[in-house]
């Protein structure tokens, strides 16, 4: 079932408690296709296309706490949120303030804050954030690619989770430029790093080992801040578990 309310896209599936799916940046809901029907097995599911990626509009201001209230407008109560890079950071803001609806957090491929910092040395560094941009008003397509590629980087079976990571990624129009701009400044800007004692609510936290986005360092760093957190680290992995081993990526979230 598609509902398309006036400020989100959002495709529901499934029956059984809660599952809220936030992708990250310039991706879709439909990235998590090679999940979505066994989590709807067990789960009501609901994946969300960000402002401005799939078939959500784009929606101003666009900043990072304006699309957690659009997405906050439309969760369900006492549900379970998963969301991977970016869609986790959203999934952190919304369980610090709503901490009665948000009652698990999933915490894909994550980082407190994406760039380099001279107290964060697990971060990208900023410039290069700042070349996708740039590149991508030059070739789209190419440095979309470029940037598929990068995030199964260290893949055990490369080839194959590329080729469903593009499959996935074009199989819906490209994401508007705005909103992609916007997104790469939260990449670029945002700290979340004090806000994890905030965090209340259980976390599991699942994270490729050889990620060369996210720092799998980040991963171990947020699971000593967090007050009630567990970490799963998938080997052979890079920037999308879920996607290298959905198997797994299932069977983490079911024990959770």
């Amino acid at each position: 079932m598609c509902m398309a309310k006036q400020a989100i896209h959002c495709e529901t599936l499934g029956s059984g408690p809660d599952l809220v799916l936030l992708h990250g940046w310039a991706m879709h809901g439909g990235v998590w296709q090679g999940v979505r029907d066994q989590l709807a097995m067990r789960y009501r599911v609901h994946l969300f296309d960000l402002p401005g990626h799939g078939l959500s509009p784009a929606h101003d201001p666009g900043d990072f706490n304006h699309v957690v209230e659009i997405i906050h407008e439309y969760l369900p109560d006492d549900c379970m949120v998963c969301g991977w890079s970016l869609g986790g950071q959203i999934a952190m803001q919304l369980a610090v303030n709503d901490p009665g609806r948000v009652k698990k957090l999933v915490l894909v491929a994550t980082t407190p804050c994406f760039v380099q910092r001279q107290d964060w040395p697990w971060g990208m560094e900023r410039r290069f954030l700042q070349l996708f941009l740039e590149n991508l008003h030059l070739n789209y397509k190419t440095t979309i690619n470029r940037f598929l590629t990068l995030q199964i980087n260290g893949e055990q079976h490369l080839t194959h989770t590329l080729a469903q990571l593009r499959e996935y990624f074009f199989e819906r129009e490209r994401p508007d430029y705005v909103a992609l701009q916007k997104g790469l400044a939260i990449l670029q800007t945002n700290d979340m790093r004090n806000k994890l004692r905030d965090i209340e609510q259980p976390v599991l936290l699942l994270h490729g080992d050889h990620d060369v986005i996210t720092h799998p360092s980040a991963a171990q760093w947020m699971v000593q801040q967090l007050k009630n957190a567990r970490l799963v680290m998938f080997p052979h992995c890079g920037h999308a578990p879920f996607l290298s081993n959905p198997e797994q990526f299932i069977t983490c979230i079911d024990a959770f």
